[in-house]
């Protein structure tokens, strides 16, 4: 079988989407898992200082590496692409839909997320502080820090990576790629998350291209983190709410 090599202008179209969304996925990982970068925390700080401010900085790295540079470079190279074309807008034709597919998500998903938030193997590794006592003002800090991570984690796999896919490659090819690498992001989280990403991914990714914005699967990604999060804290014997 004979295959075209000649590039096109369209191939960048989906080349550079899968490139920024490997490339930003894989600096944030081994930022956050650098054991130097680490290291620099807790050099100058206590136990619970350090695994505070390690973790707000692999949030907002994530922010950064997943969501604000891709973004960018996909506006400047990929032509006639605004920052409206993904997903960064409020569609007043669909925003009740929106709210409805909001709630109607979150309903379910919070009783499920509260029970699995509160068995052993996920108290080993929520919340991601390790911090023994718990202020308002840290539980706000890890709130602030989660919804920054996710704004770039949304940006990057429901934006970026979904819409310019979708249009050149037809919305069920763009869905399978999504889902596939959205799914592999969580394989070190272990099998249970690995599985659950991907009809997540498939109910997120639809409601995405349908109402085109990524608000859905922010608020509900959110949804889910904060009520994982402060569910284990609650029932984590080893910290301590003030």
């Amino acid at each position: 079988m004979q295959y075209d090599f000649d590039w096109t202008s369209s191939n960048l179209t989906t080349f550079l989407p899968i490139c920024l969304a490997l490339f930003g996925f894989i600096t944030y990982w081994f930022s956050s898992k650098s054991l130097m970068i680490k290291s620099l925390f807790e050099k100058n700080n206590n136990d619970d200082d350090a695994s505070v401010k390690h973790i707000l900085f692999c949030k907002f790295s994530g922010l950064f590496w997943m969501g604000i540079v891709p973004i960018i470079l996909s506006v400047c190279f990929l032509q006639g692409y605004t920052f409206s074309d993904f997903g960064l807008y409020i569609n007043a034709e669909t925003s009740l839909l929106s709210l409805y597919w909001i709630i109607g998500l979150s309903i379910p998903l919070v009783p499920l997320v509260s029970y699995s938030a509160r068995q052993e193997k996920n108290l080993k590794n929520y919340p991601q502080i390790r911090a023994k006592v718990w202020s308002k003002n840290l539980k706000l800090k890890n709130a602030i820090g989660w919804a920054a991570y996710l704004f770039g984690y949304e940006l990057l796999f429901r934006g970026v990576l979904l819409f310019p896919l979708a249009d050149e490659l037809g919305v069920w090819t763009a869905i399978a790629i999504n889902i596939a690498l959205y799914s592999a992001t969580h394989i070190p989280k272990g099998l249970d998350e690995t599985i659950g990403a991907i009809p997540l991914g498939l109910v997120l990714c639809i409601l995405t291209l349908y109402t085109d914005t990524i608000w859905i699967a922010f608020i509900v990604h959110i949804v889910m983190a904060w009520t994982n999060t402060f569910t284990a804290l609650r029932f984590n014997p080893e910290m301590k709410e003030i």
